[in-house]
């Protein structure tokens, strides 16, 4: 009986180290699967926010240059590995630059790119991607100690930039009869050749007009001299309210005063809108992940900041569309 009761003992015993084993087993192979699993969410994870670094360059539009020197500030918070250097030649200068072996990464522009600049492109092949970053209005700006002409239809601003009227008084004989003095961007500019091409008609500009590059010059200029007319972005006056006064412009069912709530391509001040570009060296978007990392991150935050730098948004869908064009670029 006492042997019967010592061999249950035993086999009692056996059974438990072996369940005891198995669920070891089981327990391992658990916990290696999780590890495994772990690891892999931890990779795909990591691949996701690819780290990024290096520099990328750009130059162009004056114009546009607020816009996308605040986008630079934002990125380069976020990505601080990565140097975006913003500068502003001009247009024309800078599609010279942008058009070179080893040129910049983007070329800011203020108007579409020409026919030749397509020929160089190909001639160099180069690959351009035109991303359309926000809509500007061209703004009518005099001193704001003019009191008379605060309001002007197409035909006199016309008028006035080909030298049709000497004085002012030659628009309205109630008005000053004082010497109009002209101011504008000079030809390394967009914001020049839209004017001269969509607004003037490609006749030429009146012989005396000042033509300036920087900016903030003709701002000065036109704050200066009471007798002042210039043209220029919406930004520039937008940021220059205390030095310039807006004209509102009729275009044909009475005056309408440029604001981020006129300015639309189908809007009322539709007339003197015009989009805005950004051109991207597609070759430099594969071969420098930066570069297409910061093309990127244009597209999906420029209508956030396109507003506080005198610019009004793209619709959304086409910010949208313009992002799937460059991830397919991956």
């Amino acid at each position: 009986m006492k042997f019967k009761k010592y061999l249950m003992f035993l086999l009692i015993a056996a059974l438990a180290v072996v369940i005891a084993a198995c669920g070891s087993d089981s327990k391992e192979g658990e916990n290696k699967d999780n590890s495994e699993e772990k690891s892999s969410e931890n990779a795909s994870s990591e691949g996701d926010s690819e780290k990024v670094e290096g520099s990328v360059v750009i130059d162009g539009s004056g114009t546009v240059y607020p816009l996308m020197a605040r986008l630079a500030e934002e990125y380069m918070g976020e990505k601080p590995d990565v140097s975006v250097e913003v500068s502003r030649a001009g247009t024309s200068a800078g599609f010279e630059k942008f058009l070179v072996e080893d040129g910049t990464d983007f070329n800011d522009a203020s108007r579409l790119i020409k026919d030749e600049e397509k020929a160089k492109a190909e001639e160099l092949g180069i690959e351009v991607k035109e991303l359309k970053v926000a809509l500007d209005g061209l703004t009518i700006v005099t001193n704001p100690e003019n009191d008379w002409a605060k309001e002007l239809t197409q035909d006199q601003v016309k008028g006035i930039f080909l030298g049709e009227y000497t004085n002012w008084s030659d628009i309205n004989p109630e008005w000053p009869k004082e010497k109009i003095q002209t101011y504008g961007p000079n030809e390394n500019h967009g914001t020049y050749e839209f004017f001269y091409e969509n607004i003037l008609e490609e006749q030429d500009l009146v012989s005396d007009i000042n033509l300036q590059q920087d900016y903030s010059t003709l701002v000065t200029l036109v704050a200066e001299d009471k007798n002042a007319i210039g043209f220029f972005g919406f930004g520039y006056y937008d940021n220059n309210k205390d030095k310039v006064q807006a004209v509102s412009i009729d275009f044909g069912d009475g005056p309408i005063e440029p604001s981020l709530d006129t300015i639309a391509e189908d809007g009322d001040y539709a007339g003197y809108t015009r989009p805005v570009f950004t051109y991207l060296n597609v070759n430099h978007a594969k071969e420098k992940p930066q570069v297409l990392d910061y093309a990127l991150y244009i597209m999906n935050n420029v209508n956030e900041f396109a507003g506080e730098t005198g610019f009004a948004p793209i619709p959304e869908e086409e910010a949208q569309s313009l992002v799937s064009d460059l991830e397919a670029l991956k």
